[in-house]
């Protein structure tokens, strides 16, 4: 690993893949390479050293007991049983087996703490590190880390997001999500595109009429309206598309991840990080199970058992895992106490997380809570110290600058630490 150095406000490296893109630009600018083979250089330099994150979003708040850290025996419990995994003294709930066999790629967070349990606070905290305000829109993980991480030149988004997700905040447009809601299937306005020269007349045209409404004192929406559409022209005529739909994916590759939605957008994920994209969000919805707790985590788990676990053994297998930062988390965890309606309530003060690849030294646990889980016992994990992990996985300095609209410096992590005994 090439050592670091401070550059501005950011941590670089200078490699291969840095000397790679200046020479290929270079190359570009004469005239010998079009911008499509540049981005398809750059992808596949990306494979070889370029760092990436998948976050796997369980929305609604999943059980801690129910998930990674099971109470069997104990009066909260329930009827849950524990599963022994592929490193000797770790087990987990029964629901999770597939994932129980790549544990040795897998680090579970079981003292994750926080104070925010109401689903769109909590939800807005657990993608962008603040707490939400009625005055600034911070921008997301994904957002913030992909402008730390992204080959500006390509022409794939930089953050693209299975289902719905927190934006990009005032970092603006070029780190909008772009929101997938069919994996597997090119975008919709994709599909059936006019030829190249058509398109851009007609981008033309537009730029026309916009020109002549930004004369009438709508600069700054017309800049932006055009700015997000330059990027939407080069994804759409771009061949890294492609990378969106599995004609060319084999039969056992797709198995590997399931038939489910979520299973899909797994395997989209690991194509997208082969193409150069630096930020993927996978969401799995319905995890607020406030009733029949134990019958609905069974039916949520199973998709995501096989998907989660068919992206940790395809990475390690594609040589992209030790790039690549795979996290599992919610919202929140689950009240240890069961209701009367063999559900569990919000609980923030004490759930889990996983984490694995990305320098991430699985086969481990880190923290516990207490035998009947409502408190962190030893080593608490805030929202911060899991921000701070990621970065540091990820070679970003936490400590880096963003401005909002009137020139407040924002850090990407206010505070916390990364957690040491995670890295190998």
């Amino acid at each position: 690993m090439s050592q670091l150095v401070r550059s501005g406000d950011r941590f670089q490296s200078p490699n291969r893949r840095d000397f790679l893109q200046a020479s290929a630009a270079g190359v570009a600018a004469a005239g010998a390479l079009g911008m499509n083979d540049l981005c398809t250089l750059q992808a596949e330099e990306w494979k070889r050293g370029g760092r990436a994150m998948i976050l796997l979003w369980m929305q609604g708040g999943p059980s801690q007991m129910e998930t990674f850290d099971p109470k069997p025996g104990t009066n909260n419990g329930g009827p849950t049983t524990a599963i022994e995994t592929s490193v000797p003294g770790i087990q987990v709930a029964q629901d999770w087996p597939l994932t129980a066999q790549v544990m040795k790629e897998i680090a579970i967070l079981r003292s994750m703490t926080n104070k925010e349990g109401e689903h769109q606070r909590a939800t807005y905290q657990m993608h962008t590190g603040y707490v939400p305000t009625g005055t600034l829109r911070h921008p997301s993980v994904g957002a913030a880390l992909a402008k730390e991480l992204a080959d500006k030149g390509c022409d794939l988004p930089p953050v693209v997001a299975v289902g719905p997700t927190v934006g990009s905040g005032f970092l603006g447009v070029d780190y909008e999500p772009f929101v997938v809601q069919a994996p597997g299937e090119l975008p919709g306005n994709v599909i059936g595109r006019v030829k190249g020269p058509r398109f851009n007349r007609r981008l033309d045209l537009l730029g026309r009429l916009e020109d002549e409404f930004a004369g009438k004192g709508a600069e700054a929406q017309v800049a932006e309206h055009k700015q997000l559409y330059d990027k939407t022209r080069r994804m759409v005529l771009s061949d890294n598309v492609k990378a969106f739909e599995f004609t060319d994916e084999s039969d056992e590759t797709k198995k590997l991840y399931g038939d489910s939605a979520f299973g899909k957008g797994c395997l989209l994920a690991r194509r997208l990080v082969e193409a150069g994209v630096s930020f993927i969000e996978v969401r799995s919805n319905g995890w607020d199970t406030h009733q029949e707790n134990f019958k609905q985590v069974t039916k949520l788990a199973g998709p995501v058992d096989r998907g989660m676990s068919g992206l940790i053994t395809d990475l390690r297998q594609r040589g992209l895992l030790d790039r690549t930062l795979v996290v599992w988390m919610g919202e929140f965890g689950r009240t240890p106490k069961i209701n009367p309606r063999t559900g569990r309530d919000h609980f923030p003060r004490a759930f889990n997380a996983l984490m694995a690849g990305g320098g991430i030294r699985g086969g481990q646990v880190y923290g516990a809570s207490s035998n009947d889980g409502q408190q962190v016992k030893d080593n608490p994990v805030t929202v911060q110290d899991l921000f701070a992990t990621m970065c540091r996985s990820l070679q970003v300095d936490p400590a880096t600058e963003n401005f909002s609209p009137i020139g407040r410096p924002l850090k990407i992590v206010d505070g916390g630490k990364a957690i040491d005994a995670l890295f190998a």
